[in-house]
């Protein structure tokens, strides 16, 4: 809880007590903050105890820690039932950035550093011309609906 406080710290916390409370007060004061602080953890404890009991047996192993997103995540991630460290270190987003930027400029890719074969110019050595325009649709004559586009709506 308070790994970042050295000791100069300390010792000027301890001579602020002091000065504020005065030698004589000062052992009172620390014994009411112990017994504040211990019954807050009693009373935390026992709310959890309930709220375990409350749960049933099917949540046997449930820790109030992982309702906190970033340790949920991480015991996830190291449980990795799902494979997930295997796809992450397959997955290069630079080389397949690349690959899309040499397709679009029509460069040459190298295709020989692909992990998954795929490279970005089509088999058969043709190549595909982004520039190029490609044939316009047939325009619907005058009493044809217009077509219908189930994702636009």
């Amino acid at each position: 809880m308070f790994n970042d406080i050295g000791a100069l710290e300390i010792v000027a916390l301890v001579v602020l007590a002091v000065l504020i409370f005065g030698p004589d007060k000062l052992p009172k004061v620390i014994q009411d903050i112990s017994r504040t602080i211990r019954k807050i953890r009693e009373f935390s404890d026992s709310a959890k105890a309930d709220i375990r009991d409350e749960l049933g047996p099917e949540f046997k192993d449930f820790e109030f820690e992982d309702l906190n997103p970033k340790k949920f995540i991480r015991k996830q991630l190291d449980n990795d039932e799902l494979g997930l460290k295997e796809i992450r270190n397959g997955f290069d987003l630079k080389k397949e950035m690349n690959e899309v930027a040499d397709a679009v400029h029509g460069r040459e890719s190298d295709s020989s550093d692909t992990g998954s074969g795929a490279s970005a110019a089509p088999s058969g050595g043709a190549r595909i011309d982004m520039r190029k325009k490609t044939a316009e649709p047939a325009k619907p004559a005058a009493g044809d609906p217009p077509p219908f586009d189930a994702d636009a709506t």
